[in-house]
């Protein structure tokens, strides 16, 4: 899988990655892959479900992975558990 048809999710509006998503697909890409950790999970399937409703209709939802990573904190070095989620779609 090629990083470039990854899309990040994070704190930026939620149609800003759906915008990102949708210029991958017209780019010429069959896949692109969505991944969010902890909070943002929620905007991550709100981003695959707008893409494959309004914007790309023959997107189709191939795969998603769950998974937990763990995290260490800089300053006091103490681990935590994030949820992760990776969306793959195809056309």
């Amino acid at each position: 899988m090629a990083e470039e048809n990854t899309v990040y999710i994070g704190k930026k509006p939620t149609m800003n990655y759906v915008l990102a998503v949708v210029t991958q697909f017209n780019s010429g890409s069959n896949e692109v892959v969505i991944k969010a950790r902890g909070r943002s999970i929620s905007r991550a399937v709100d981003v695959a479900e707008i893409v494959r409703n309004r914007f790309v209709p023959d997107a189709k939802i191939k795969e998603i992975r769950i998974g937990t990573e763990e995290l260490t904190n800089e300053e006091d070095g103490r681990t935590s558990n994030v949820s992760s989620i990776e969306i793959y779609m195809t056309r």
